[in-house]
């Protein structure tokens, strides 16, 4: 099977195969797979109808997915590499490799991968005692700072390519090359930004931009915020980006899919206090044996 790495022109083809066959794991957004190709070596391959793609790992798959002949595919991929595994499946996808291959797979639950899905307007209103921590820190940034959010436009774009450098900047020092892996995604994401259909917001104080965050559509009902940055030194600004961005979506998209924690436990613990609707359980599955 010939892998090839994913550009633009790809976008239709695949939105198409993965409108064919809805999900709600972030795996599959077609800006996703392009900002992070370069960083984790992905490669593609689109045929009859079916997704497929690996990465750097040389036996690590993304589960298949499309309407054309799955089985096909991951009897192709198995043959061919004794070691593979396939990664990113949800309860669903293993139910269904369980009824193509019966028996024949062994499962294991990637909690690091586990993804955090929320109602939008959670997000938007914050509502009841559980967000009250939050609530606090957008009190505070709206009391403080002359502020406004703007959605990311043509004209305003290189706001965010300036804050993407200085937080890296600022940051590189604690975990040197994820910082630089990210800055580097991030900016190949703004290159090609509207091309790719991402949508996002900027916050400013006065005229300066001090947070931004972007994602894309991943299905009929839910968005998916693919990153999301913001000055330490403004209280309350990753606050207040996340409840503006949620703002504006609402009555477009019922859930946002946040991601997952990479296995960070800061980060575990911030998405968790925001009240997940859903944390999705996701396996990597290989051949038994």
């Amino acid at each position: 099977m010939d892998f090839r790495s994913p550009a633009l022109s790809d976008k239709s083809v695949i939105q198409e195969i993965f409108d064919s066959d809805s999900t709600d794991c972030c795996e599959y957004c077609f800006g996703n797979i392009f900002m992070w190709s370069d960083i984790y070596q992905n490669k593609i391959n689109t045929q009859d109808g079916v997704f497929i793609s690996k990465t750097f790992r040389d036996a690590f798959y993304c589960y298949p997915r499309g309407s054309g002949d799955k089985k096909r595919v991951i009897k192709e991929i198995t043959e061919s590499d004794k070691g593979a595994v396939f990664y990113g499946l949800t309860e669903s996808d293993k139910e269904e490799l369980c009824s193509l291959f019966p028996d024949k797979f062994e499962f294991f639950e990637d909690r690091d991968a586990f993804e955090y899905i929320y109602r939008t307007e959670d997000l938007a209103y914050l509502r009841g005692k559980k967000y009250h921590s939050k609530k606090n820190h957008i009190s505070y940034f709206e009391k403080n700072f002359d502020w406004h959010f703007e959605e990311i436009t043509p004209k305003n774009i290189d706001r965010c390519r300036i804050l993407n450098d200085q937080w890296e900047r600022l940051n590189e020092q604690k975990e040197p090359e994820e910082i630089e892996n990210e800055h580097e995604a991030i900016s190949k994401a703004f290159g090609s930004f509207f091309e790719l259909g991402l949508y996002g917001g900027i916050l400013f104080v006065e005229n300066e931009a001090v947070a931004f965050t972007f994602g894309e559509g991943l299905n009929g009902s839910t968005f998916c915020t693919h990153v999301e940055k913001a000055y330490a030194n403004f209280r309350g600004a990753y606050q207040m980006i996340n409840r503006e961005l949620a703002k504006a979506l609402l009555g477009k998209y019922e859930f946002i899919n946040r991601e997952d924690d990479t296995g960070s436990e800061g980060l575990r613990n911030a998405k968790l206090s925001y009240r997940p609707v859903t944390l999705l359980t996701k396996y990597n599955a290989r051949l038994k044996g």
